[in-house]
């Protein structure tokens, strides 16, 4: 289902080779920074967490990381770039990353 198109011709000697896909494909867009408008965040439980790498494949903005060696804070979040979709509260097999409110609330 997915074509690539490789028959690319360089147009100078520091052009990069480029693949075109076409079909459906998932990305990770390009994110911006969030700013002051979101609502929700994610909040993991360390304690909980297992390490499985499930909600850092899952986010649409790749802004995930885990870290499978360290037993204090496994998952790290990019909180500047996160928009609070909520993608990754709701694959967690475990269920350790909570959404809760910007503002404190609960």
């Amino acid at each position: 289902m997915l074509k690539q198109l490789e028959g690319v011709t360089p147009q100078s000697s520091d052009y990069k080779k480029v693949k075109y896909l076409y079909g459906p494909v998932a990305i990770a867009f390009a994110s911006t920074k969030t700013g002051s408008w979101r609502i929700m965040r994610p909040e993991v439980d360390h304690d909980q967490c297992t390490r499985c790498g499930t909600c850092a494949k899952y986010c649409p903005l790749d802004i995930i990381d885990v870290d499978k060696e360290s037993k204090v804070q496994s998952v790290t979040m990019n909180l500047d770039y996160c928009k609070g979709c909520g993608i990754c509260a709701n694959v967690c097999p475990r269920k350790c990353i909570k959404m809760v409110s910007e503002r404190g609330e609960r």
